[in-house]
């Protein structure tokens, strides 16, 4: 039985005994810093059914709770809060119960299964810092749903067809002379960005040119050469045209080895991938049962629409007059395909930026109007938009903060810092490059995932770094220092430790450890990888406190020492997994 159910059932006997009442039910909070005490009972919400001063009845049944409850050591009041002291026999107990810290908290994996969607890029160019908040979002929720016991497939969709695509075929059969990531040096998604960026400049001219000649600017843009000949490879490539065909394949070669380059880079990985050239045609088959099932309806031109304004939405088209599809239809599709594809799955979370709310409203509703039980479960992990202190990014005109380049500047900032700080002279050169890659990278994910993610970001990659405060390499620093702890303690079992007497700093960090496995649920919950990040960051606080505060492997006795060295070792147990769960490495020296 959990400490809470103890108690109710105790509190609802002291009433009982002493009002000849029971409330309902009993709220717990916890203790307010400024007070002594571990747990609080509530006493206000009793007042419903024990008529009396809160004072005196949080009185009367602290008396009771201390006399008849082994775990209740003593209590105080403060107007309508009791105030428990939990005795040091129930915290030695939780901590004699965890055999395995690196464990703790995270649950066998279960049947029901999810599937998360992240990254989705397009194969026009390299991936950017906007792309590393959702990847970095998506990967640390599939985590966090493995840990709270879960399955868990990570797939992404890949946006390999349409316009934008041609766009960079197109300049490169114009411009490029045959250059290839091998014969230019050139990471394979950066080389294709390239040509995206000498596109949009030359169709910019086109439509300053035609301008010039009198043309309104609509119709400049709409029969700049250069656009029109980009919608006639299209064109080509929809009807399977060898050539042009066989120039996509080629270049959204290069593009996906670029991309796993910088996947490896980040840390990150995938279960399975879509591509949109084979998804863009799923979903019409669905349309026809909808229709079938009163779900749609055609309108007189042919067009197939999905009335939503009895749930608050409007009326969504789902197939053009002339049969082709839309988005909707492709992601109703895929979404249908990818339960075929995994029969288990009973639920899929889609990591996309905020400015697409309305589409996954419509589409998991029109999802559920078609029947599908798995449709209840889907999530829209909303985020919004990524900025510098210089501004906003944009793709075309090759202003992006790329993805490569700000890991290098990760690293690079983590190397002057850490030098400017003198930590690291007996490394080797090896030990020192992986030591600053790791320490960037915790940089970024942390400031990243540390933000509610529906909240915008402004970056700032030297202030990710600071070794001091909220930030990913204070707690990779905490980490190191207890790994140091650790080999300077000779052994983790120089005595017994169940009647030792607790340290209040060591009683609150046992009840920061204590509250991790509801942790984790929490943020499975929410979809919240920012209740890790902040849950590892008050952890980290509480033990710099007691590392402060209390002597470690000069305690007067070898049992008080033990149970330092071993309560050091599982907080360093427990920011090892919390921070695997967002994607980040802890160093063993630093």
């Amino acid at each position: 039985m959990v400490l809470q159910e103890k108690l109710t059932t105790h509190i609802k006997k002291a009433t009982s005994d002493i009002y000849g009442v029971s409330p309902e039910s009993v709220e717990f909070q916890a203790t307010r810093k400024e007070f002594e005490g571990d747990i609080t009972v509530v006493v206000f919400p009793m007042l419903k059914v024990i008529k009396g001063n809160p004072v005196q009845i949080g009185e009367s049944i602290g008396t009771y709770l201390t006399e008849k409850v082994d775990e209740v050591s003593g209590y105080n009041v403060v107007k309508g809060f009791l105030n428990l002291v939990l005795s040091d026999s129930y915290f030695l107990e939780f901590f004699s119960n965890i055999s395995n810290f690196s464990s703790y908290g995270i649950e066998s994996t279960g049947t029901e299964a999810m599937m998360v969607e992240y990254a989705s890029p397009n194969t026009n160019k390299p991936l950017h810092l906007g792309h590393m908040r959702n990847i970095l979002l998506g990967y640390s929720v599939a985590e966090i749903l493995k840990a709270a016991g879960k399955k868990v497939y990570k797939t992404q969709i890949i946006n390999d067809r349409g316009i934008h695509i041609c766009k960079s075929m197109l300049a490169w059969k114009r411009y490029g002379n045959g250059e290839t990531p091998d014969s230019s040096g050139i990471k394979g998604d950066k080389l294709v960005g390239n040509y995206y960026v000498k596109f949009d400049k030359v169709y910019k001219e086109e439509i300053e040119e035609l301008k010039s000649q009198g043309k309104p600017e609509e119709e400049a843009k709409a029969t700049a050469p250069s656009l029109m000949e980009a919608q006639e490879m299209l064109r080509k490539w929809e009807a399977g045209d060898p050539d042009t065909v066989g120039l996509w394949k080629t270049m959204n070669g290069w593009v996906y080895d670029g991309f796993d380059k910088t996947y490896t880079s980040m840390g990150v990985d995938f279960d399975s991938y879509y591509y949109e050239s084979d998804t863009y045609l799923l979903g019409k088959d669905n349309i026809e049962e909808g229709l079938a099932k009163g779900v749609f309806y055609r309108k007189e031109d042919g067009s197939v629409w999905c009335d939503l304004t009895e749930e608050g939405l409007d009326e969504k088209i789902v197939l053009r007059s002339d049969g082709t599809a839309v988005y909707m239809t492709q992601d109703i599709g895929t979404a249908i395909q990818r339960v075929k594809d995994h029969p288990d799955i009973n639920g899929m979370i889609y990591t996309v930026g905020n400015e697409q709310e309305y589409h996954f409203k419509v589409l998991f509703l029109i999802l559920k109007k078609l029947g599908f039980s798995w449709a209840k479960n889907l999530y829209h992990l909303s985020y919004g938009m990524v900025d510098l202190p210089s501004g906003k990014m944009k793709s075309r005109e090759g202003t992006v903060v790329d993805a490569d380049d700000l890991i290098e500047e990760m690293s690079k900032t983590a190397k002057d810092i850490s030098e400017e700080l003198g930590k690291i002279e007996e490394f080797s050169e090896d030990e020192k490059k992986e030591l600053y890659h790791t320490i960037g990278m915790g940089a970024l994910k942390y400031y990243i995932l540390k933000v509610d993610p529906r909240k915008g970001i402004l970056f700032n990659p030297k202030e990710s770094v600071d070794f001091q405060g909220n930030t990913g390499p204070f707690i990779q620093y905490t980490y190191a220092r207890i790994q140091s702890i650790l080999r300077k303690a000779t052994s983790l079992d120089e005595g017994s430790f169940e009647n030792i007497s607790l340290h209040p700093k060591e009683k609150e960090l046992l009840k920061q450890l204590m509250i991790f496995p509801e942790t984790i649920q929490a943020a499975a919950s929410n979809y919240s990888p920012a209740l890790i990040a902040n849950y590892t960051y008050d952890l980290v606080k509480e033990f710099n406190s007691f590392y402060q505060n209390v002597t470690i492997l000069g305690a007067e006795s070898p049992s008080e020492k033990n149970f330092r060295v071993q309560l050091s070792n599982a907080v360093a147990e427990v920011i090892k997994s919390a921070f695997s769960m967002l994607g980040i490495n802890v160093p063993e020296r630093m």
